[in-house]
């Protein structure tokens, strides 16, 4: 478990510095057919690209925080139906997101003139790359669930007689066939179920970290003050809603405090810092160039493909199968409702993003 932790995380931050110094470096090759930007004064720019990197810090870090402030409040528990709708309603901003905001994103920056004809107008390569991650994502969450499940199989099972029963088989078979007590059994599924919520929360935070990362260079880096300004509420609302859904699955991951910290930390500053890069490479950034367009394209569609398959399949799915769920009517409709208004809200504010 420590290594499938380790294996990851080392993951999740040599991929966030590589990410930044490939979208650094991808400021030549220029497409001279784009039209230029008509530039707003650099100060009131700046001004509120500052604001941006406030507004946006302290949302991320408040939304990310909200399911640990408010455990201790008994109708807010992670087994509660309060906790469950608040997911859902997460869930529903994440899985927008993915389909709203970055994917399309990816398949403007792959289709773009700007690039050449073959191979990049020649394949859907947005939707692949989309669909590889999709199923990359599936398949490390299955090996590592699964290396973890094959450890405890291979350990000594435990007998304890006041637990356990010896069960005869009345058609005739064998005796003595030990049933293992149920509180093993129940450690055991429980320890699987943490397994996955870890590996759940950390590649979503990987999904996360790869567009806002790209989000906050190409903020940043613009010159327009009615590109930047309406961005900024946008985006403080997009981060907070965002990190309450990343915030619920780091808290059902039951992470070390360590872990836990450097994981809010990233959430936290990942935009923020990318605003500051963008500020600072704003006189050599081009977006449209091609280079540019080929990192944020590929990026933003893998992205798009871990978001969508964990909001569907590891936040969703699993919820909306609970038993708990199943077996109450009005959890499920208010579920139902909660999933199309966070994903509603999260789609509207693609109108400024």
């Amino acid at each position: 478990m420590n290594k499938i932790h380790s294996c990851l995380s080392k993951c999740l931050t040599g991929f966030f510095f590589i990410l930044l110094f490939a979208i650094l470096a991808s400021s030549t090759c220029i497409c001279e057919a784009q039209d230029q930007e008509k530039e707003g004064k650099p100060t009131e720019v700046l001004k509120y690209k500052l604001a941006a990197i406030a507004s946006i810090l302290v949302a991320s870090a408040l939304g990310v925080s909200l399911p640990f402030l408010v455990k201790n409040i008994s109708r807010l528990q992670p087994d509660g139906e309060i906790f469950l709708l608040v997911k859902t309603f997460a869930a529903g901003v994440i899985l927008a997101t993915g389909l709203i905001h970055i994917l399309p994103d990816a398949f403007d920056s792959l289709a773009s003139p700007c690039l050449a004809q073959y191979p990049w107008h020649s394949f859907p390569f947005a939707g692949f790359v989309a669909m590889m991650a999709a199923i990359g994502t599936l398949m490390m969450e299955s090996f590592a669930t699964g290396y973890k499940k094959r450890i405890e199989l291979s350990k000594a099972q435990p007998w304890n007689g006041d637990e356990d029963e010896e069960v005869s088989d009345h058609g005739g078979g064998a005796h003595g066939v030990h049933l293992y007590g149920s509180s093993f059994v129940l450690e055991r599924t429980d320890s699987s179920e943490l397994v996955r919520n870890r590996v759940v929360s950390q590649l979503l935070e990987l999904g996360i970290l790869v567009h806002s990362v790209i989000i906050g260079i190409s903020l940043g880096a613009s010159v327009k003050t009615k590109t930047v300004k309406p961005l900024v509420a946008a985006l403080t609302f997009h981060q907070f809603f965002e990190g309450m859904g990343l915030g619920g699955c780091i808290s059902q991951a039951k992470f070390k405090q360590r872990a836990v910290a450097i994981m809010f930390l990233f959430f936290s500053i990942t935009t923020p810092t990318g605003i500051a890069v963008g500020i600072g490479i704003s006189n050599m950034y081009n977006r449209q160039s091609s280079t540019a367009l080929i990192v944020q394209g590929l990026l933003n569609s893998a992205s798009a493909g871990i978001l969508i398959y964990m909001a569907l399949v590891d936040l969703l799915a699993n919820d909306f199968m609970n038993p708990k769920m199943l077996s109450n009517f009005r959890l499920q409709l208010g579920a139902n409702f909660i999933l199309v208004l966070g994903a509603g809200f999260m789609s509207v504010l693609a109108i400024w993003l």
